[in-house]
């Protein structure tokens, strides 16, 4: 299910997002040796009411991204504006209270839910702690939450080993939902789950999109999932933007050459088409974020690469309306 989009709002801009975890070594004085750069300079805008798809490899840096958008990890460098606003720039106490309009559905349901508390409390424990609601109407709001995301409300006193993996990510998602946030990053949100309930979660978030005017930032490496649910999507490599476009037009025309091989990768139902299709293998390993290699940082495994290519660093530029990438081909 695709959203309708708005008016074109911007409502996140992302601008040269770079995010370093340093690496130290040394017995007695703990020295920085060595960056890891997860994420490298990252730049899109996701506007009102549509769903961004951000794809690539495990390791590229998507979870990344979606935590340091949120300021669960604090960037390097670069600009996050949310509404016009620098969350970087924001204190503590102003942060918090941003929150609210963001929130995060985890990978994993068995991990993310709080063994110790209920159903109930995990849906409640956000209106707690942003003073939304108290006593009945706090009990109230979180079974009408439960039975937002199709739970039935009865199961609010059971605990988080009583559910399956399926009900125990609606309870995530009915978390999220509970402070009434206009954006959420979906961290991968499937991956965990039965492909049969996967559809099911991708249908629900599809229609609570529709019905609370949600935007979403929807990380994944399964493309037909993300084929499914968002209005665009973005292509990520080793912590860099290689492609952004309109999601009919990344899937028929892709044009970077990874693009291309990521999609080469994905079964078609019909034998015929797949026995046409030529299929694309990319020789050798993913490079280290330690020390990722000079120029564009697809070279090395590039069926195309030129030899500036692996001096020159590619910019992501717009080579058609609403198509972006960054290919010294174009």
């Amino acid at each position: 299910m695709v959203s309708a989009q708005s008016d074109g709002k911007v409502l996140v801009d992302v601008q040269d997002l770079k995010m370093y975890f340093p690496v130290t070594g040394g017995i007695l004085f703990q020295r920085k040796v060595a960056d890891i750069k997860a994420v490298d300079g990252v730049t899109f805008a996701i506007k009102e009411g549509e769903t961004l798809g951000l794809v690539g490899e495990s390791g590229c840096g998507k979870t990344t991204t979606g935590r340091c958008i949120l300021q669960l990890y604090k960037p390097t460098a670069g600009k996050v504006l949310f509404e016009g606003t620098d969350l970087i720039s924001l204190s503590g106490g102003a942060m918090r209270r941003m929150r609210r309009r963001m929130q995060l559905i985890f990978q994993d349901p068995y991990g993310s839910l709080n063994p110790r508390m209920t159903a109930g409390a995990i849906v409640e424990e956000p209106l707690k702690v942003h003073g939304l609601a108290k006593g009945r109407e706090l009990k109230e709001q979180a079974s009408e939450l439960l039975r937002t995301v199709g739970l039935n409300p009865y199961m609010a006193d059971r605990y988080p080993h009583e559910f399956s993996g399926g009900q125990r990510q609606r309870i995530g998602v009915a978390r999220a939902l509970a402070v009434r946030p206009s954006f959420i990053v979906c961290d991968e949100p499937v991956s965990a789950l039965d492909v049969s309930i996967q559809a099911q979660i991708i249908n629900l978030l599809g229609e609570l999109q529709e019905q609370f005017h949600l935007t979403y930032l929807f990380i994944a490496h399964d493309l037909a999932v993300v084929r499914h649910i968002s209005d665009r999507i973005a292509v990520m490599y080793l912590g860099k933007i290689a492609e952004v476009a309109d999601r009919k037009e990344a899937y028929e025309n892709p044009l970077h050459p990874y693009t291309k091989a990521l999609l080469s990768a994905v079964p078609i139902p019909d034998p015929l088409v797949e026995a046409k299709r030529e299929r694309i293998i990319l020789t050798g390993d993913v490079p280290s974020p330690l020390n990722p290699p000079p120029g564009c940082s697809f070279h090395p495994r590039c069926p195309y690469v030129m030899p500036r290519c692996s001096q020159v660093t590619p910019e992501l530029k717009e080579v058609s309306p609403g198509h972006s990438v960054a290919c010294h081909l174009y």
